[in-house]
């Protein structure tokens, strides 16, 4: 099972899920959401098989999430657009997202961790 961690390393969330992924000793190919977000096409595919809705992959707490004034366009703008927002910035998404190609993860609770993988 090949898992895909995107992360943040400056965020705490972040190392709480790298450390649980290492001491349950699964490999994970390691992806800095910063420098190399998942793209449009990556996004979609993960929100269809997460089951969730699209705004759940917002860092609504993330201080360009406001800044952007986003929260008022998630109601108004299409997948599509919201996709590519997404993609735009890997700041805007929620992290660590965390997947095998069948599942999705967004943000690290252990609960969740330990019932997928």
């Amino acid at each position: 099972m090949a898992l895909t961690f995107y992360w943040y390393p400056k965020c705490g969330t972040c190392r709480k899920a790298k450390k649980w992924l290492d001491d349950h000793h699964l490999s994970y190919n390691e992806i800095h959401i910063v420098e190399n977000p998942p793209s449009a096409d990556e996004l979609k595919k993960m929100h269809q098989l997460s089951g969730l809705e699209v705004k759940k992959f917002f860092n609504t707490s993330g201080q360009k999430y406001r800044e952007m004034g986003i929260k008022d366009r998630v109601g108004t703008s299409s997948e599509e657009e919201l996709f590519e927002l997404l993609a735009s910035d890997g700041m805007l998404i929620k992290r660590p997202l965390l997947t095998d190609g069948k599942q999705v993860a967004i943000g690290f609770k252990e609960e969740e961790y330990e019932a997928k993988w």
